[in-house]
This record gives structure tokens, sequence and C-alpha cells, in this order.
């Protein structure tokens, strides 16, 4: 057998009328959507239910397979008495985990992690157990295999989501994968994320995409919208999709609404047969949006990324090469260099002043230091190389300003100080629109409380991509 049916289903608590009470009401198209799932899963009685759920342990560099005993309840939302215990399908999840590495997709069972070390406690998490009351309500005998994604890039979870699809067939069950995740938690003024006008436009462009099962459409979806959105069901679907990989789909949206400022969306996808294989194709996408961002690089960003490479590769520090044009050999300034792995910071180190003799030199030390001395992270192995872009900000003088109105996080960086603490935050960042925001982050990195009194900069890039 294999994959029979797959769902994104919400996971907000107020569904469930025991803790919603009359509040329920308010997202009755949901419930209703949620129970049609629920009795659509009895009438195709499958072997197993493998769920995705985003409120697990979420690690950077892999899937976490659930490995305790698929147990909870809903005394964290007032309803201890509603309770739900599940069998594990230990084959499936063997499988899945077998075929992820191969694929080179790391994946962790949480008998492999300290879970207490972590702060996670062994039970069910609500994005698990909100799905899994509605379909429980009607479908009975099946086991179960949970996980949370891992912040991996969006080809890599839907390569994972290849692996489920693989294991099921190879272990003969016929399966169901639900995707748990709410979309925007932004959509109106009162939300719990608050308010972006993003918000709207994001579950409109996901929910056409889920519509019609457009892969492509929802690869290309700009990061700054998804930011801004504030959603947590994305990865959620990535693998799900990623599950019907080489299969033709019939999908169709049964419900959307977002009383409470949050987008819940129940969809179903049937497989229909045999269909093209989406898989490599996201890969070659992102290798063509990496060559074509190289073939642009101007002499600032091509001299940080020959630097890393070369130090990464041979270890020595490469010359100032010939060239370069005259305004970065003979002036001086601060630099940032800021290293992106798949959308994803990768290393960012600068300096506000200039600390070498011209532009040239700043770039070239930094680039190195970007990539392996950002104490964030590991430094830059010599296989990520193919994957990494990079951006040359060109600080002008910092000026000192006195009050919050003559900041501007779009046109003006910010360094605020208090002593020796210092905090900097380059401007006109992904995901960063409002002063507060700025303020708020740069004061974080200096380890200064809001409340202290403190000295505010600004001061103006050029950017280099």
């Amino acid at each position: 057998m294999g994959i029979i049916a797959s769902y994104l289903m919400p996971h907000p608590p107020i569904m469930i009328e025991e803790i919603g009470g009359d509040e329920t009401e308010k997202v009755l198209k949901t419930v209703e959507a949620a129970c049609f799932v629920g009795m659509e899963i009895e009438h195709f009685s499958p072997d197993s239910i493998v769920l995705i759920s985003p409120h697990g342990p979420v690690f950077q560099d892999a899937i976490f397979i659930y490995d305790f005993p698929l147990k909870g309840d809903f005394a964290a939302f007032g309803a201890p008495h509603v309770k739900l215990e599940f069998e594990q399908d230990e084959e499936l999840k063997k499988e899945i985990i077998k075929k992820a590495n191969e694929k080179n997709v790391p994946a962790v069972k949480s008998t492999e992690i300290p879970l207490k070390k972590y702060g996670v406690k062994e039970e069910l998490d609500h994005g698990a157990m909100v799905p899994l009351y509605f379909v429980s309500k009607y479908a009975k005998n099946f086991k179960l295999v949970i996980m949370s994604f891992g912040l991996l890039p969006y080809e890599d979870l839907y390569k994972f989501g290849t692996a489920i699809k693989e294991a099921a067939e190879i272990t003969g069950k016929k399966v169901v994968v639900i995707a748990s995740g709410d979309l925007s938690h932004r959509l109106t003024p009162d939300a719990p994320a608050g308010y972006s006008p993003k918000g709207k436009i994001f579950d409109e462009k996901l929910v056409k995409c889920l519509e019609n099962f457009d892969i492509e459409g929802l690869y290309s979806m700009e990061n700054s919208l998804i930011e801004k959105a504030g959603e947590c069901g994305l990865r959620s679907i990535w693998i799900m999709m990623g599950s019907l990989d080489g299969i033709r789909v019939e999908s169709k949206v049964l419900s959307y609404e977002g009383p409470f400022g949050v987008g819940y969306c129940v969809a179903r996808f049937l497989p229909l047969g045999e269909g093209e294989s989406k898989l490599e194709k996201l890969y070659d996408k992102r290798r063509q949006n990496i060559i074509k961002r190289r073939e642009k690089e101007d002499p600032y960003v091509s001299l940080a990324r020959k630097t890393l490479e070369t130090y990464v590769k041979t270890g020595k520090i490469i010359e100032v090469p010939e060239g370069l044009p005259e305004e970065m050999l003979t002036q001086r300034a601060g630099v940032f260099v800021s290293i992106k792995k798949h959308g994803q910071l990768r290393g960012c180190i600068g300096t506000i002043f200039p600390t070498r003799k011209n532009i040239a030199e700043e770039i070239i030390q930094n680039a190195i230091s970007a990539g392996c001395e950002d104490p964030r992270f590991f430094p830059v192995e010599p296989e990520e190389l193919p994957e990494l872009t990079y951006s040359v900000d060109v600080l002008m003088p910092p000026q000192k300003v006195n009050s919050k109105e003559e900041l501007d996080p779009k046109k003006y960086g910010v360094i605020v100080r208090k002593g020796r603490r210092t905090g900097l935050l380059l401007p006109d960042l992904e995901g960063i629109d409002t002063v507060e925001e700025q303020l708020e982050i740069a004061l974080r990195k200096a380890g200064i409380s809001p409340h202290e009194e403190y000295e505010i900069e600004r001061f103006e890039v050029i950017r280099h991509y």
C-alpha cells in the first residue's frame, strides 16, 4: 500500500468544546471540517497515521521523532479529564528513520536526546493532541508515528516527506499523513502575535497553493512575507507535500477562517495515481537561484565570497586582488559581512569603525570572521560553500540621536550603548519593520535592559548583494 490520504489540520484548543465552551461556536466551520476529516479517516481505515506537529521539540538540523509513550491530556487548557493515548507504530517509525538517513536528512528519536536537559516533557503537545482529538472521535484502530519538523531547508523537509512515502510502501501499510499547523497569527490588531498586513496576504497565497497543490507556488513565496505572517504550519505542510511526491493529487480546502486573528485551514489531499516528482526540481531551483545571484555579484560581495572559500579550503588569507574599484583600495570604513545558507543566517561579523587600511582589507578580515568566528555558529565547512550567499554592508559614520523619532529601521541601522555594553543592528533587515523591534533586538544583543538609560546612535550603510 502506501499513502492513502493526507490532511492539513489546525490545532487551537478552543476547537474542543470541553475547553472552548461557547467560544467554540466562533470556529464552527473549522470544527465541522475537522469532524469530516475524522469521519473520512475512519472510512479509509488506515493502519497508521503519521502526524507532524509544530509544537514538539524543534531542532535546527534534524527532524525529531517522538519515541516516548504517546499520551497526553488538556490539563494546561483547563480540561485535565480530556485524555488521549495511542500505540506507536514501531515498524513504520524505524523504516521512516532508515529511509531519511539514506537520503541524508537527519532524524533523531526522543530516546537519543536528553529531553530533561531541554525542559521537554514526555507527553503529547497540543499540536498533536487537537487534530488527534477529532480523528479519534471516529477512527479507532490505527497506530501512530509523531514527529516535529526541524528548521531544515524546505527542500530537505520535502525530501523527508518522500522518506515517509517510501516507508509506507515498503512496510505495505495504509498510511494517512496529517500536517498540524495554523496559518498566520497576525491577521487582526488583537491577534496574539500582533498585527501585520502581510498576514492576510500570506494566508491568501497559501490557501491558493493548497487548493491547487501548487508546490512551485509555495516554493516561490517570499521569505519576508513568511516571516511577517508569524505562521506555524508551513514546515509541516512541506513534509506532508513531500509524502505525496510523484503522485497526482486531488486537493480541496475544506474550510478557512480566522476569527481570533489566527488563520485556521483544513484541507484534504487524495492520491489519484502516479505523477511527476518535484524533488529534483526544487533542488535545481535552489542551485539556479544561487548561480543567478553569484552572476550578479559586485566586487564587494565577490571579494567576501572568494576570501571565505579560499580560507576554508586552504587555511590561507588571500591578498587584496588587482582590478578592484578605486574606492575599495583608498577609502576606509567599518564593514559587516553577512552569510546566509538556504535563507537562514549562517554568520555575521563586522566592524563599526575601520580597523584596516582600506575597505578591501576590512572585507577580507570580516568575511573570515563571519564564516569561522561567529560564536553563534560552527565554522563553515568546505561542503557548505556552494550553498552560501553573501552581502556586504559598508557603514557610514554613526550619528547620535536624541529621540526614537529620528530612527527608521529601513533607512538607518542602530547602535545602543551603556558603558562598555554595545549592541548594533543593521538597517533594512527582513522581518524588522518598526523602531521598537529594532531597538529591542539591539538592546538584547548588548545585554541592556529596556528600562536602563542608554545612548542611541544611527548610521546608514551602502549594501552590496
